[in-house]
């Protein structure tokens, strides 16, 4: 039986074992191989996705895990690559090999869904665990924080305003 979500804003039904790691649904059934392998027992972050909006390694995630419930890739983040994660990244001129570069962004873009202003120890938690074999993890950092200032501010709602 089909396993159903939804993944990058499209209804799919995935013809594959319940315990499949979402991972290889993504690369293998569905193409989308922006998403990348890189050790399989998600202590690397490379596979980095986000189910329901929280930051996952698709390694580690079945799809039976991810039935029902939505999943974005790094393709799925922004189609032309103007999420502010990825302009960030660009700007400050983060990757080299850029192997990791999705998974790094997909951890931070999740981060700063959840905190649009992020302390410098909210960065490192958030990001730790997404390694770079490159050490590029200065311009990660900076990259973020960079990041977190080219999306608005959140709106105080009514009750958080003072009137006067």
């Amino acid at each position: 039986m089909p396993v159903k979500m939804t993944v990058n804003g499209k209804p799919v039904a995935i013809e594959a074992t319940p315990d499949t790691p979402l991972l290889w649904a993504l690369r293998d059934i569905l193409h989308l191989h922006g998403t990348k392998y890189g050790c399989g027992i998600g202590m690397c972050g490379a596979c980095t996705v986000h189910l329901n909006g929280q930051a996952v390694r698709s390694c580690q995630t079945t799809i039976a895990e991810a039935a029902g419930k939505r999943i974005t890739t790094i393709e799925g983040l922004s189609p032309d690559g103007s999420h502010p994660v990825q302009v960030a990244w660009r700007e400050v001129d983060v990757p080299q090999c850029g192997y990791c570069q999705a998974g790094q962004i997909m951890s931070a873009a999740s981060l700063l869904a959840k905190t649009p202003r992020p302390t410098e120890q909210q960065i490192l938690d958030a990001m730790d665990g997404n390694l770079c074999r490159c050490g590029t993890y200065v311009r990660i950092h900076e990259a973020v924080k960079k990041a977190a200032t080219m999306t608005p501010e959140p709106r105080k709602s009514t009750s958080q305003v003072k009137k006067g």
